[in-house]
């Protein structure tokens, strides 16, 4: 895996266009990780680069391993929103975004988990979480997507003057992803 003309070769990356982010970004400091809440990796990647949707990213990374790309690493992508991160405002414009294909929090109804789209998730694919005496459930990550975020990162940080790995919970009270099972990539 490398980076050539800030787009990822070399690990079979699915590259899309996502012509409605044109902006430039220089020296992209810190990387926001984020759950899709979507139904597939490759779902959330369409939806991402359709005109209409207020919403981007750079990468998204698929339950398998797979990688796709859809803004180039020096372009601004729109994926912290209202944002702020060591005394920086508008985290878009200095951050690279990676979504994971996952259906983030889950409720428990029924005997079942059921995410926020309907979809029920095996009790195998569920984190468990004890948040003051409540447990709260999440879809877990799979142990593929979890070593190609390691893999990304690693490069992106050789690549980049990336200081911080953070969650969107962390820029934003406004977000709960990507959960607690992501904790240990998180650099501050």
């Amino acid at each position: 895996m490398e980076i050539v003309n800030h787009r990822l070769v070399d690990c079979g990356a699915v590259h899309l266009v996502c012509a409605k982010n044109m902006r430039k970004m220089v020296n992209p400091g810190m990387i926001v990780l984020h759950y899709t809440a979507g139904v597939s990796c490759m779902s959330s990647a369409l939806y991402l680069i359709r005109p209409e949707v207020k919403a981007s990213a750079h990468l998204v990374l698929g339950r398998k391993g797979e990688v796709v790309q859809l803004v180039p690493f020096n372009v601004e992508a729109w994926h912290a929103g209202r944002s702020e991160y060591a005394g920086v405002v508008g985290l878009n414009r200095c951050s690279i975004g990676i979504e994971l294909d996952n259906l983030g929090r889950l409720d428990f109804r029924e005997g079942r988990f059921v995410a926020e789209c309907g979809v029920e998730v095996p009790p195998g694919e569920v984190y468990a979480e004890d948040v003051n005496g409540v447990v709260v459930y999440w879809h877990r990550y799979t142990e593929c997507q979890k070593m190609v975020l390691r893999q990304v990162c690693r490069l992106l940080e050789r690549c980049y003057p990336i200081r911080y790995i953070v969650g969107h919970s962390d820029v934003t009270s406004r977000k709960q992803d990507p959960g607690p099972e992501l904790r240990e990539f998180m650099r501050y």
